[in-house]
């Protein structure tokens, strides 16, 4: 399968972008357990634009994470160009646009799934973006924005008329947020539909194996993206790929394993991102990290309270000494 010209595999398994969670340090994790291709966290338009610091660190990325998408969200056509053309610069194999995102703080200001109430705005900004860079344009959006206003079988075909390289759909509309269980139905319907010729990519409740079988064999997807299952269980790209080849489950790695890849991802973190911030966001981690593992809660306890790196690296080497394996 290609994205544009960039070749992705025959059926990908790639790593949503998330606030806070798919930057670097994750993203190379998750590249080296099997994801095929990653994105980076959304920036926003404005920010890029402004130059803003934070913005521009968005932006890094090592050649070992290709191919990689940067993601950018707004809802200005001219903001939303020039911050394409910054993120171009950049040298990613895609530019994304989120056309899906449906926290409240993005959406309040006109960006991310609040274009899905603006279909007109949504592909003039889609068609200004493609016209202006030289990289492949992918979207990632919803069903629509509520339960009486799915239009993505449509949209699709709008979006696609007006340039992308590839679709990615997420199971729900922007009322849902990420409640109740995703309606794969439609990313069905727009993958059958025969004037589609660019790749869809499903999206959500993908959590494993099993689902990730399902989900290719109700919708006939062109790949998978994983978000909220990925969080602390970057195997899961391996796991669905070991699925989906054999029928069977792949185990979870041993405990030694688990907590290797737990202090590189903190390390990695605090050297990309400083000690305070790292320590903080790799706290959403620590419980899918040692999920199931017997009598854990007191170190999970201990791994949220530590105020230091060195504090964490020995509660560390305790957990590997003293929990089963």
């Amino acid at each position: 399968m290609k994205i544009g010209t960039v070749e992705v595999g025959d059926f990908p398994i790639m790593l949503a972008p998330m606030e806070d969670i798919s930057d670097p340090p994750f993203r190379q994790i998750c590249r080296k357990l099997g994801a095929d291709v990653v994105f980076t966290e959304f920036i926003a338009s404005e920010g890029l634009i402004r130059d803003a610091a934070k913005s521009m660190q968005k932006l890094e990325f090592l050649e070992e994470e290709r191919p990689i998408g940067i993601q950018i969200f707004g809802h200005n056509v001219d903001s939303m160009v020039l911050a394409a053309s910054v993120a171009e610069e950049a040298n990613p194999d895609f530019i994304d646009l989120n056309f899906g995102c449906p926290v409240r703080k993005v959406v309040n200001k006109g960006g991310g799934a609040a274009l899905l109430q603006d279909i007109p705005l949504l592909l003039k900004i889609t068609e200004a973006v493609v016209k202006t860079v030289r990289k492949p344009v992918t979207v990632k959006t919803r069903l629509g924005w509520d339960e009486p206003s799915k239009v993505i079988v449509q949209l699709a075909l709008q979006l696609q008329d007006v340039g992308i390289s590839a679709l990615t759909i997420h199971g729900r509309t922007r009322a849902q947020l990420y409640s109740g269980k995703a309606d794969w139905t439609l990313i069905g319907e727009v993958k059958a539909n025969p004037q589609i010729s660019i790749p869809i990519i499903g999206n959500g409740d993908v959590i494993d194996g099993p689902s990730a079988a399902a989900m290719k064999a109700q919708t006939g997807v062109d790949g998978i993206m994983i978000g909220r299952g990925a969080t602390g269980n970057p195997w899961i790209f391996n796991q669905v790929k070991y699925y989906l080849k054999t029928g069977e489950i792949l185990p979870f790695p041993g405990l030694a394993e688990k907590v290797e890849v737990c202090r590189t991802h903190l390390l990695t973190s605090a050297a990309w991102k400083g000690e305070i911030t790292a320590l903080l966001e790799i706290r959403r981690h620590y419980a899918h990290y040692f999920s199931g593992i017997p009598d854990f809660k007191p170190y999970r306890i201990m791994l949220m309270a530590a105020a230091t790196i060195g504090q964490v690296l020995e509660i560390l080497k305790e957990i590997d000494m003293n929990c089963e394996h």
